[in-house]
């Protein structure tokens, strides 16, 4: 939780941008953080969200290492090219965006990688914000070897056959009968995507296919209120929130 450290306890951590093989066959870079005390940790595969692999996504992921978690943040608009985040989140729109299938296989890449660290304890989750969200919840049922996952505010879980493209065919709801891990959604009632339905309605499948989850849902919030970098920001809903996913991901995973 939240503060909840010990004063005299040893702290530290590095963090760094590496490359590794991602299970697309070729290569990703990625943010690393990870804990500096030699003791066994759980890993976290942070999926970028809109607008990327950017300051944000990296803060994020120290913050996880802060509370005894080894994070890789792949930079899965990589194949694009570089720049600064905006730069290349335009990039990333230009093309027609990153295909499903390129996102999960940069997320195996980084599963793997965690889990060949020997300082890893056999556990890793993955967590993801908005467009990570969905791609979180996607990996959650279609990517073996994940202990828990996280969704926080991932639109585009349910999908209208319209909303199909060629880098996004499938709705990641229709994979529901493949998730075999516990699973956390994060969701502020005043979104619009996804909207209140839209989570009613994945809910609605969860329970039919009987899975373990559980959803948090927030009044006086909307899209990425976790985000204190944008107007968006909400104190109260964002700490009791961040909080929860701590008490989760330590329960599956520690």
């Amino acid at each position: 939780m939240w503060n909840s450290f010990q004063t005299d306890a040893y702290s530290g951590m590095i963090a760094e941008t590496i490359t590794i093989p991602s299970g697309n066959g070729d290569n990703v870079r990625v943010y690393w953080s990870r804990p500096l005390d030699g003791k066994p940790h759980p890993g976290i595969v942070l999926i970028p969200h809109m607008p990327g692999w950017d300051e944000w996504c990296r803060e994020t992921a120290r913050r996880f290492t802060e509370h005894g978690y080894s994070v890789v943040c792949p930079d899965i608009y990589c194949r694009v090219g570089t720049g600064t985040p905006v730069e290349v989140s335009q990039k990333n729109r230009e093309s027609g965006g990153v295909s499903d299938d390129s996102v999960m296989g940069d997320t195996k890449g980084a599963l793997d990688f965690l889990k060949m660290q020997p300082t890893n304890n056999g556990k890793v989750g993955v967590i993801g914000m908005c467009s990570g969200g969905r791609h979180t919840f996607l990996a959650a049922c279609t990517v073996d070897g994940f202990d828990a996952a996280v969704d926080c505010w991932g639109g585009g879980v349910i999908m209208k056959p319209e909303d199909l493209t060629p880098s996004r065919p499938v709705a990641p709801i229709d994979y529901v009968d493949q998730l075999n891990i516990p699973l956390l959604g994060i969701f502020g009632n005043d979104d619009h995507n996804p909207t209140a339905e839209d989570v009613n309605k994945t809910e609605e499948a969860l329970k039919a296919h009987g899975k373990d989850y559980e959803f948090h849902r927030y009044d006086g919030a909307g899209h990425g209120f976790w985000y204190y970098d944008k107007p968006m920001y909400r104190q109260e809903q964002a700490m009791d929130s961040f909080n929860k996913v701590i008490a989760f991901f330590d329960d599956k995973l520690k």
